[in-house]
């Protein structure tokens, strides 16, 4: 049984950044990965069109000038496959590969009171043993996978988009369905069209997207952001979001409605997300929300030709950004082809699939190939995957059953010496992530290393804390619009999840500040113990 201070449960972006944040801290770790590659999400989602919707120079470490310096990005929105050369460079570059052991499913954490570790089982039956267990499961890594009537009785292949095969699919000839509109299904639906033989996507939910407005990056652009690198990543890091879009400072109905279409055009062509952040009320009032909503209906109704196609494709039933919005490259565009068509399921739900396809109660659609783009059980899904067992033997999943409670989106009572990378509680989905990751991943260390030096044995958040922080999570949401409509943010994507709001809703610079201030106050809202409760307990019971 191996043992090292710290142990780490995946190899994204958050699991090797955590790693050089406590080597840098003279703190030993190793991360366990499930998979036989480095990546995470970037490693599984090799979907056609998978591509980040952040800017590539921002959605890169910040740690390394020289790393930020000597690696050149190709385009304005990187794709799949050079983000995970991205990743496996700075795994190589700072050496921690060595640090990283594959095919390391973590099936069990199990927490030892008397001794203060955690004892942890991969699905091959190898051990370790830790004092500190670190979660960085990712948010959006849980997929989930449908099962209909007759599903097993499909005579052709079945891809989940988050879990795509290394190998390349060939769609020429082929009949595909795509089940799913979110991000993958948008994403991937203009690049496969262009190969199919006929392409059918099915959609449940309408979803607003805007352009990507990607392009090559050139040799002038990458000279002058790298200029001025740290005067824009100081500026990302005090946005709302991570994305270093500032809001506008004039509410949506204070100009008139020609000064709003003129800024709202603009961010439509250049911003992606930040669209969002062109006036400061888009996401907490609804009638402007009303205003960006009908403007993006418009917008995307222009791209569509066909009447009855604009009718099903524009959403209707929720306000921008409720939801995740997507930004897409031709993805309404790729309706007007010959070969795609649109299933609403909705209107005509999915009765069963049968050998030849899928039936709806409209007819059966002939299918070789069906993808699930179907999304993910985000933000807690991942973490609760393994079993991971506390304080007097209760289990993660029974301490969240009726949704995640934490100090801080840093840690939860009753699970002493561990703690959570872009977890719930913290700005995670709602802020460009690897920003997020980065503020925690150098808080842990500086804390863990410090409460190393003190001799600290157990640290664990409190109930007082967390309940306190949970509340005030959901306080802030509560002045969005985030709660208007079902989402991932809220757990309205799985039947029977609870309905609780879980992403902090109060941004990436307000977010930091809290844990400054936490440090600052000797890690308010955690118990510090200089030999475990357990051991404190057994003495005073041998004493009196």
């Amino acid at each position: 049984m191996a043992f090292v201070e710290t142990l780490i449960v995946g190899a994204g972006l958050a699991g090797l950044r955590s790693l050089y944040a406590l080597r840098e801290q003279g703190v030993s770790a190793t991360v366990l990965e499930a998979s036989d590659e480095i990546g995470g999400v970037w490693n599984h989602n090799r979907y056609p069109g998978a591509r980040c919707d952040v800017e590539s120079f921002d959605y890169s470490f910040s740690f390394s000038s020289e790393l930020e310096q000597e690696w050149r990005w190709s385009e304005r929105y990187p794709t799949q496959p050079e983000i995970l050369r991205y990743i496996n460079h700075v795994a190589d570059r700072f050496d921690l590969r060595r640090h990283v052991e594959l095919n390391a499913r973590v099936e069990e954490a199990a927490y030892d009171e008397q001794q203060a570790l955690w004892s942890v089982v991969t699905s091959d039956g190898r051990r370790w043993t830790a004092k500190v267990l670190m979660l960085c499961l990712g948010q959006l890594s849980a997929p989930k996978t449908p099962a209909y009537p007759g599903q097993d009785s499909f005579a052709g292949q079945i891809i989940v988009s988050a879990t795509w095969p290394r190998e390349a699919i060939d769609f020429s000839g082929k009949r595909v369905g795509i089940i799913g509109t979110g991000s993958s299904g948008m994403q991937m639906t203009p690049v496969i069209a262009e190969t199919a033989e006929h392409l059918t996507v099915f959609q449940r939910t309408a979803n607003y997207s805007l352009p990507a407005a990607n392009a090559p990056l050139t040799d002038e652009e990458d000279a002058r952001v790298k200029a001025n690198y740290a005067e824009r990543r100081e500026q990302i890091r005090n946005s709302p979001s991570g994305l270093g879009f500032r809001p506008g400072k004039v509410r949506t109905l204070e100009v008139s409605a020609d000064e709003r279409e003129a800024a709202l055009e603009k961010s439509y062509h250049r911003l992606g997300f930040g669209f969002a952040l062109t006036f400061p009320d888009i996401l907490l009032d609804e009638e402007a929300n009303a205003v960006a909503s009908e403007f993006l209906r418009r917008k995307m109704g222009e791209r569509i030709a066909d009447p009855a196609l604009r009718e099903k494709l524009v959403p209707n039933d929720h306000g921008f950004g409720t939801r995740r919005p997507s930004v897409d490259g031709g993805y309404f565009e790729a309706f007007a082809r010959d070969n795609v068509d649109l299933a609403d399921i909705r209107e005509h739900p999915i009765r069963e699939f049968t050998p030849e396809g899928i039936r709806t109660d409209v007819g059966l659609h002939p299918l070789d190939i069906v993808i699930f783009a179907t999304g993910f059980d985000a933000i807690t899904g991942a973490l609760l995957k393994p079993r991971i067992v506390g304080r007097d033997g209760q289990t993660l999943a029974e301490k969240w059953a009726d949704g995640p409670l934490t100090q801080l989106g840093l840690a939860t009572a009753g699970f002493p010496n561990m703690v959570m990378v872009a977890g719930p509680g913290s700005p995670s989905v709602l802020s460009n992530v690897i920003v997020s990751i980065e503020e925690q991943a150098d808080w842990y260390a500086a804390m863990i290393a410090k409460l190393k030096a003190d001799g600290i044995a157990e640290f664990e958040a409190t109930e007082a804390a967390e309940r306190a922080w949970t509340d005030y999570v959901q306080q802030r949401a509560k002045e969005t619009l985030y709660m208007k409509t079902n989402s991932f943010y809220n757990g309205g994507e799985v039947a029977g999840k609870p309905r609780v709001f879980m992403p902090y809703s109060g941004g990436v610079r307000h977010y930091r500040l809290q844990l400054q201030q936490c440090a600052a106050d000797d890690y308010a809202g955690f118990e510090l113990r200089s030999a475990p409760a357990a051991q404190q307990a057994t003495k005073q019971a041998e004493h009196a």
